[in-house]
């Protein structure tokens, strides 16, 4: 791999990590297109690459709010939710294997504009 590509990689990353630190999520949205567009991957490894980020991305982000301010967390409400984000998220990685690049492609741009429309009117 060349420099270059390592340099914008890591600024492409501290970039999704800073959004996932200061939004408390939303760093995988950031780093699909990302690799995508500016390092050319295909959707279903971006997808998969993506998945493998988010987990050491959210450890650093939660040990910072742990450090910082303990009543942000929610701590019994995230016992459940990480439950389900469990058992979705290994749901989600066997579908990824079977649906093509063009719909999984379609899928995520829909979900990202209901959830840009959510955000700014809602």
């Amino acid at each position: 791999m060349k420099d270059k590509k390592k340099f914008w990689l890591v600024i492409s990353g501290s970039a999704v990590g800073f959004i996932n630190g200061f939004f408390g999520g939303g760093g995988g949205m950031v780093v699909l297109p990302v690799l995508t567009m500016l390092f050319g991957y295909e959707q279903k490894n971006a997808h998969a690459t993506a998945i493998a980020i988010i987990l050491p991305v959210s450890i650093v982000s939660i040990i910072a709010y742990l450090i910082g301010d303990n009543q942000s967390l929610i701590k019994t409400d995230t016992l459940f939710v990480s439950l389900g984000v469990i058992a979705g998220g290994i749901l989600g990685a066997f579908l990824l294997k079977k649906i093509s690049n063009v719909w999984l492609s379609k899928i995520f741009a829909v979900v990202m504009m209901i959830a840009g429309v959510k955000l700014a009117f809602f």
